[in-house]
């Protein structure tokens, strides 16, 4: 194997300790193979130990590895507090639910309505892609305290708390466009614009578009079924 197959190598390597070791065997092993083959080029070479020993890539390496433990935690608290998942809960739960976390978007909802069940399917798929807000719903029948004190006239009503507070709302498909088959992104977009999820990262785009090829399965999966009736 060449030096620059070397480096791939090392590029694909955790740097903890075992691994570290484990790195120099493989290339003092490659380097005698390649040395029993062939003279390489000496602008070629690597000296593996140094790059290893290096205190700038350590540190980079050490800040790296502290970031990230510091996101699985967030991310853990989070999921203790009932985030990454839709989730059901009672009158009685709701306060302590949209006062518990800094972001949460609730969904009254009735269980009859075929918008709310269109409405439940995108909050479902957003949920656990973003960790950083709750979702919630909560069925309006079993609410009236609460659909009266929001001022709840028609369902489905997705209203948006920060901090414990009460700070926008999407009422019926009024936000889009008032068409049943909108796509889960058109939902999420409007959803960033209002602040209530944060933006996410490109890497997660693949992600979206098998989500959204699933919907456009099930509409369609939906509107088959219909026609057979």
């Amino acid at each position: 194997m060449d030096p620059d197959s070397v480096k791939s190598t090392l590029s694909n390597l955790a740097f903890g300790n075992v691994i570290a070791a484990a790195a120099r065997d493989l290339q003092k092993e490659m380097v005698a193979k390649d040395k029993a083959q062939s003279a390489p080029a000496s602008h070629d070479e690597v000296d593996l130990d140094e790059l290893l020993d290096d205190p700038e890539l350590e540190k980079l390496h050490a800040e790296r590895i502290a970031a990230l433990k510091k996101e699985v935690e967030k991310r853990e608290v989070l999921k203790r507090q009932g985030h990454g998942e839709y989730r059901e809960i009672t009158e009685g739960d709701f306060l302590g639910e949209v006062t518990g976390s800094e972001k949460v978007i609730c969904h009254f909802y009735h269980r009859e309505f075929y918008r709310c069940k269109i409405m439940d399917k995108h909050l479902k798929a957003l949920a656990p892609v973003y960790v950083g807000t709750k979702f919630v719903k909560l069925d309006a029948e079993n609410a009236p305290f609460f659909v009266a004190k929001l001022a709840i006239k028609t369902l489905p009503c997705v209203i948006l708390f920060k901090k414990g507070i009460a700070v926008d709302r999407l009422v019926g498909f009024q936000d889009l466009r008032s068409k049943d088959d909108f796509p889960t992104r058109a939902l999420e977009n409007i959803l960033k614009t209002k602040g209530i999820i944060d933006e996410k990262k490109k890497d997660d785009d693949d992600d979206d578009e098998e989500s959204e090829a699933k919907n456009r399965r099930v509409r369609s999966s939906t509107a088959q079924d219909s026609d057979s009736d």
